[in-house]
């Protein structure tokens, strides 16, 4: 059982075992990347007796890449659509792609055999990916594949065990005041999607809720929306529920909003009469003038759209010396769901009525919203203050 130092690499120790197997044909076990004497020789010694009583586990040689692409696989039969198309970008887009770190050094594990994975490797992507919002999920799905080839006898040990679990950089949120809502609901009045920015703004919807919502779901005499299926991000299909389990909740609309979603289905119907031997009635009420579902994109290209025409008119109206508003800052399509969570708040509603309508499972979600708006936490300053001075004159 000899072991050897590393010439290229001196203080670092490998060794070797050679053995037969079960079908009597010549093996060979080599382990490298021992700090010490002492690592090699305990190693060596109990790999040799896991081979002495025959319960020695050759480790895969499959590359992991590989090994995912399998493993994604049999993701789609316990996960819906929109869930397995995170995990497969996060696993094509940061978990297995080489790439070089800031030391020059090459990082990625999808060229790597199953069984050689070290928690070094798992680390070094760690590292590089601190910057992600959701490099925690990435940890979670390295831990979860490389668990399922553990329990497959593909390796021995899971290296992402012994991998402490990042913490991600929060990013801070943006969102919009409301006067900067009404600024932009004002530029969006004429769009065609103007009806998916507002139920955005007024109810906090997702994206996918409000591109998923059918009239069958719309009750317009109680002012409730039912939430009982998502579009797919990439436009093309549905899936039944929502995003989680208490996502799937009712929403109450005030006036004015169901006012303009009425008014929108009239829209609608002189759109259907218009296109009426293409259209193909899917009862959404976000819909194409085919009757089809909207693509996300689109609603996103639509979005940015909208914020730069309105800053670049009032740039032009700053140029000619007119004293206008500041420019409307930029968001995301997802942030105007935050803007609508800042508005619950300052209106002063409890824990639980904003859980169920955001569609959380509790009340723990809105500790992500702590530092959101500072004017929130001055609103409350400047209550206290009326109210604890006035009590002395």
């Amino acid at each position: 059982m000899p072991w050897y130092e590393e010439k290229k690499n001196p203080g670092t120790y490998f060794f070797k075992i050679n053995y037969k197997d079960g079908n009597g044909e010549y093996r060979q076990i080599l382990r490298r990347g021992f700090k010490s004497k002492k690592d090699v020789k305990a190693a060596m010694v109990a790999v040799q007796d896991e081979v002495n009583k025959g319960t020695y586990l050759k480790e895969s040689t499959i590359p992991y890449r590989e090994f995912m692409k399998d493993w994604l696989n049999d993701k789609k039969t316990n996960v819906k659509h929109r869930t397995w198309e995170n995990y497969s970008s996060l696993v094509n887009n940061h978990i297995l792609p080489k790439r070089k770190n800031s030391n020059g050094k090459v990082v990625g594990l999808g060229d790597i055999e199953v069984g050689e994975i070290a928690p070094r490797h798992i680390q070094d992507v760690y590292n590089l990916l601190i910057e992600i919002e959701k490099i925690q999920k990435c940890h979670t799905l390295i831990n979860e594949s490389l668990k399922q080839a553990r329990a497959w006898k593909m390796i021995r040990d899971n290296p992402a065990e012994l991998v402490k679990r990042p913490t991600a950089e929060k990013k801070e949120m943006q969102v919009w005041s409301l006067e900067e809502t009404r600024q932009f609901l004002s530029a969006a009045f004429t769009d065609n999607l103007y009806i998916v920015f507002l139920l955005a703004l007024t109810t906090g919807m997702r994206q996918g809720e409000i591109l998923g919502l059918r009239w069958k779901d719309v009750d317009t005499k109680s002012r409730i929306i039912n939430i009982t299926q998502i579009l797919n991000h990439d436009g093309k299909g549905f899936d039944v529920g929502a995003k989680t389990v208490a996502g799937a909740r009712a929403i109450r609309l005030d006036e004015v909003t169901m006012k303009a979603l009425e008014t929108h289905r009239t829209k609608q119907k002189e759109k259907r009469m218009e296109f009426a031997h293409v259209y193909e009635d899917m009862g959404l009420v976000v819909c194409t003038k085919f009757g089809g579902p909207v693509s996300p994109r689109n609603v996103n290209r639509t979005f940015e759209r909208l914020v730069i025409n309105i800053n670049d008119k009032l740039d032009d109206q700053r140029k000619s010396g007119e004293k206008v508003e500041d420019n409307l800052k930029k968001i995301r399509f997802h942030d105007m769901r935050h803007t609508h969570f800042t508005f619950l708040i300052k209106n002063r509603e409890t824990p639980q009525a904003i859980a169920e309508r955001m569609g959380w499972s509790d009340t723990r979600m809105i500790d992500k919203y702590a530092h959101i708006r500072p004017d929130i936490l001055e609103d409350v300053a400047d209550s206290f203050g009326k109210s604890f001075y006035s009590q002395g004159s």
